[in-house]
């Protein structure tokens, strides 16, 4: 049954491809190599590759897709990777884009595990990493600028990103209730007629290849989406089913298998938000870690490519590593990677094969054009609160919390200011916005200068 849903996108049949699928592979391998930073990081790289670069697709239909993955569990910028992916050459494009952004973290991520676990000894990762860091701040706040010049386009949403930086920052509000409360005004607004929701952004210069159409064989129908979820569901579930049927419920693999679905369901808001309750679970109940530990893992998945939650792989493998298997430990812990990142991720491409038809066929709506610009708006504010956080890390080795009443505050330590982190941080910003050098050169400068700065100093 096709689904009838109003919207000024048009539908034509699908067109002949205009960026080829080895050319997109080759993309798609640098953006996941360069996606250092987090989400905001990510997003920027995507933003500037494939957006001011390329411009294989809009600015409007990149937020469009943006909005949609930043309200799934799971990283959004991974999704985000599997849904442009999927525009340019459907499942296909989507399953290649997606794989290809987790593939150089999980590889990091397991080699920083086998040496964390066998020698504590990952100081050659530190010095390649020192100098990126500092340069991938800068790259997220031209994202922030960039995309925010394009997405506020009035007083109202500019203060509507003003209010969700406020509320994530400095109240913890989740970000599921940043959107929602961002939706319900726009829609509101919608209802009454007032236009100050409506974005009026810098027009988009040039035209993207992927146009503003949508292809036959992406048009919603709730017969296909279930089929997708059948497949998808599958491809998600049945290992978990074979591995408890062959070893039990009480076997490492099983445990990790079992508690990272259920993690993937409800990371809502990024891995800050649930990495708290991994790190209690696996800590406290599982004793998968020791204290402290956790941080270690979280300190290698910011300074090596990919999304912020493959921290979770080294929860599992260590887990693995640790547990009486009958295995060798590295093997057992190999094994627990791989299942741990497979629960992860798996659900991901569940989430945006079976919605992105209809997010899609949604994009044209003139009913949810004022919310989607309020949503977009919190957005901007949700990035920049992405930044400021990475930011702090980056140029302070330590950040505490404090909280009065509601107000959360997060104070830097001033005695651990890293100052040749501050130092490259503000060459970086030079060089992207008064120099306009590209992201590459001006990361792969800073990642020089970087590491001859850690050897000098360090080693």
């Amino acid at each position: 049954m096709t689904v009838s849903v109003k919207s000024d996108a048009p539908s034509t049949p699908d067109p002949a491809p205009t960026v080829s699928y080895r050319e997109a592979v080759r993309v798609w391998i640098r953006v996941a190599a360069l996606s250092f930073g987090g989400p905001a990081g990510q997003i920027a790289v995507m933003h500037r590759i494939l957006v001011d670069e390329k411009r294989w697709i809009s600015e409007s239909r990149f937020v469009h897709a943006l909005n949609y993955c930043m309200l799934l569990p799971g990283p959004e910028a991974q999704q985000l990777a599997t849904y442009v992916g999927w525009l340019l050459h459907r499942a296909k494009g989507g399953l290649t884009a997606g794989l290809l952004f987790v593939l150089p973290g999980f590889l990091s991520i397991l080699v920083l595990s086998i040496l964390y676990a066998g020698f504590r000894d990952v100081h050659a990762v530190e010095a390649l990493f020192f100098g990126l860091k500092p340069a991938v701040f800068a790259v997220v706040v031209e994202a922030v600028v960039r995309i925010g010049q394009r997405s506020l386009g009035s007083r109202t949403l500019i203060g509507v990103a003003a209010l969700a930086f406020i509320a994530i920052f400095f109240f913890a509000i989740p970000f599921p209730f940043i959107v929602i409360t961002a939706a319900t005004l726009g829609l509101v607004a919608n209802r009454f007629g007032l236009a100050t929701f409506r974005s009026a952004g810098p027009e988009e210069v040039g035209a993207a290849l992927l146009g503003d159409q949508i292809g036959e064989s992406a048009r919603p129908s709730f017969r296909k989406a279930a089929k997708t979820a059948v497949i998808w569901l599958t491809v998600w579930l049945l290992p978990l089913g074979l591995l408890t049927l062959a070893l039990g419920q009480q076997h490492i693999l099983v445990q990790e298998g079992v508690f990272f679905s259920k993690v993937a369901t409800v990371t809502f808001g990024g891995a800050y938000a649930v990495l708290a309750y991994v790190a209690q679970q696996a800590v406290d109940v599982f004793g998968w870690l020791q204290p402290g530990e956790m941080l270690d893992g979280l300190g290698l998945a910011e300074t090596t490519p990919g999304p912020l939650i493959q921290v979770v792989q080294f929860v599992g493998f260590l887990g693995a590593y640790r547990a009486e298997t009958g295995l060798n430990p590295m093997l057992s812990g190999f094994l627990g990677a791989l299942v741990t990142t497979w629960a992860t991720f798996a659900p991901c491409f569940l989430w945006i094969f079976v919605g992105a038809p209809f997010i899609e066929h949604l994009r044209g709506n003139r009913l949810l054009s004022s919310a989607l610009s309020a949503i977009s708006a919190a957005v901007v504010g949700v990035i920049l609160n992405l930044a400021v956080w990475f930011g702090l890390h980056v140029i302070f080795g330590s950040i505490s919390t404090r909280w009065i009443g509601p107000l959360r505050l997060l104070i830097p330590d001033f005695a651990s200011l890293d100052v040749a982190a501050l130092a490259l941080a503000t060459l970086a910003f030079f060089l992207l916005f008064r120099l306009k050098l590209s992201m590459l050169a001006t990361l792969g400068l800073s990642a020089v200068l970087g590491i001859l700065y850690y050897y000098f100093q360090f080693v």
